[in-house]
Formats: C-alpha cells, structure tokens, sequence
C-alpha cells in the first residue's frame, strides 16, 4: 500500500479566555513528504494510532508559567498517545512496527527523537490503550497522589472528587484495596450508580442534586484524606469536613480551568484547626518510580481486581469537541480519540 500524500493535523488558532471555542483549534492538512524529509538519523516516523485527553491540557492553552510551556498559536496540540513506527533513522534500534507511546501531539503521523518515545509490549490480560489509562499517566497520577501525598491508610475515610474520570475511578479503586472507606463524588445519577455498583465505592453522591451536602454529612462524618480533581466549591465545602491530621490531595481542579480568575476558598481556617496539610502534585516528579505504579496496577488489570471503562470519540477530527467533554462532565471513565488502525507496515512504501 501507498502512504497518503497528505495527512491531517490539528493546531493550536487561538487562545481561550474561558471555555474553549470552536475557533480555539484549527484543522490542516500537511505533506507526508515534509515529514519525510524531517527524518533524521536518530529519529522516528510514527502514525498516531490513539490520543489521549486530559484535563490538564487546557491550562497548556494558557500563556502562563507552568511545569510546561505553553502550546504555541500555529502549534501542533500537545497529547500523549499510542502509534506504530513506520519509518526510523540509521542510527534507530527500535524495529519498524514497533507499537510505543509518547507526546505525539493531535496529529496523523509524526516525527520524533527516538529517545522521546517508549516501547511497548502489551501482555496478556491487557489493552493497548491501558498505556494511556490505568499504566499511562492517569493510573500514575492516581497512584502516587493517593499513596505518596495522600498517604492512605488502612481503615481511614477518602473521598474522591470527579471520581468517574480516568484518575478518580482508580483512585476510588486503590483506595478500596487500601482498606480505606471510599466515598465519591461524580456529576450525574448513572455515573454514582456506576462507582458503588462497579468500582465497589461505599457511596457516590451526585454534585448536582440538590441537597447533596447534607446526605455527605450524614453519610460521611469527616474525612482523613481529599482527592481532589475539581477544586472551587468542592474543595470549599469538603474544607469544612476535615478530620484531624487530614491530607488534601490537589490533583487538578477542573472547575476552575476555563476560568479567566477562578474564585478563591473561604474555609482554609480549617487547615489550621484540623492541623491538616494541602499538597499539590504533579505526576512527572516521579517518572523513575513509574515501573513501581504499572507492575502493581499491571496486575489488578490481569486478575480483574482493577477495572477500566473508556470513553472512545472516533476520528482525531473530533478532538477538539471531545476535549470539553473533561469540563462540563460529558464522559464517564477515560477519554480517548482513535485516531486510526495501524497501518500494515510490510506493504507500506515510503
């Protein structure tokens, strides 16, 4: 088979102020030959497969000081994904065909140093695109933040804020097999219905019903640790539920991403009466303990002890209205783009 003389990508247009506009990205169409012409001698030529979406792409958007840059206006949009080695350098070890992962970007085909990519071998018992949830940076994120910052312990109380995403749901799921009592908080009925019934959480409450505040009161007391991936009035209102020597796990907070001055919290006193700590965190801190967090949730995804739900959005066409998806609840479990089938390599001409 013949490769496409063109291909598409996807670039940053313009910068949100608040949510993200159907002019924020722009679609184009790029020559393959250019990306011919960009191999160099330790590089790769990678067709994107899979995307990952992340909440945390939205403050790449911001012209901001960050633990990264920002995404460029013009720029291909930054995202982790899953893709096939079609093409390599001279000097390149990994074998064509090779399935790895990497910063891919919102694009069809790609290419990148071969040090900024990971090769992968999928075993038994598990899907390619784990890599981009429970053994990709979601399953890591809930990992570290729950065991390293939040520091659970057996028999303590965790509640998990947007515990239906791809981080809270495993959060929710680690947390149960620490022993701990774990309580959820998602956006709708069904996705409640979900945590308790699938993940085996010992009660969801859905944010949107009125009155929520007052069952979690009564359900759950006070809590030992947050995990928090929502931030504004979630975290507010679980600031005053705190027990003593409680830990604040700030993962994310998505409701105040698409906001251009989100509002502060009013009962931090808290903090100080309950001698509690609130720590942020951010995943890329400990990348060498990274084969630490896929061994142990490598096994709980074979014996089904961990369980995934994905989101799957068709076409990389549709990620830039899929990506809001993170911010106003849409999705339930991790959000991903299949971009494409692997191409068959041994018939591809170059």
């Amino acid at each position: 088979m013949s490769l496409p003389t063109k291909f598409t990508r996807i670039v940053l247009n313009s910068r949100p102020v608040g949510d993200i506009e159907p002019d924020t990205f722009r679609v184009e169409q790029a020559s393959f030959d250019s990306l011919k012409q960009k191999l160099g001698d330790n590089d790769v030529l990678v067709q994107v497969t899979w995307l990952s979406l992340d909440p945390a792409m939205r403050g790449w958007l911001r012209d901001t000081r960050s633990y990264l840059p920002p995404v460029q206006i013009g720029e291909v949009m930054r995202s982790s994904g899953l893709g096939t080695v079609i093409a390599k350098g001279k000097n390149c070890k990994l074998s064509i065909g090779q399935l790895v992962t990497g910063t891919v970007g919102w694009t069809e085909y790609v290419v990148l140093p071969e040090k900024q990519v990971t090769p992968l071998t999928v075993p038994k018992g598990i899907h390619d695109i784990d890599f981009l949830n429970n053994i990709g940076m979601a399953g890591y994120t809930a990992y570290f933040g729950l065991k390293d910052v939040g520091s659970l312990r057996p028999g303590e109380t965790l509640v998990v804020s947007g515990a239906a995403g791809a981080v809270g749901s495993l959060t929710c799921q680690l947390g149960k097999q620490m022993d701990a009592k774990v309580f959820a908080i998602a956006g709708s009925s069904s996705k409640c219905d979900w945590l308790v019934n699938e993940l085996g959480v010992d009660g969801a409450f859905n944010y949107k019903e009125p009155g929520w505040q007052d069952k979690f009161k009564k359900q759950v007391g006070y809590l030992d640790v947050f995990f928090d991936n929502v931030g504004g009035d979630m975290l507010d209102f679980c600031l005053t539920r705190l027990n003593k020597d409680a830990r604040i796990v700030l993962c994310g907070a998505i409701s105040a991403y698409n906001s251009a001055k989100p509002k502060g919290l009013q009962n931090y006193l808290t903090l100080i009466a309950m001698r509690a700590k609130i720590q942020g965190f951010i995943v890329f801190d400990y990348a060498k303990r990274y084969p630490e967090a896929t061994e142990a949730i490598s096994k709980g995804l074979i014996d089904g002890t961990i369980k995934r739900k994905f989101h799957i959005v068709e076409g990389i066409e549709k990620a830039p209205e899929a990506l809001p998806m993170l911010f106003t609840g849409g999705n339930t479990g991790k959000l991903v783009v299949k971009v494409a089938d692997p191409i068959d390599v041994r018939a591809a001409k170059l």
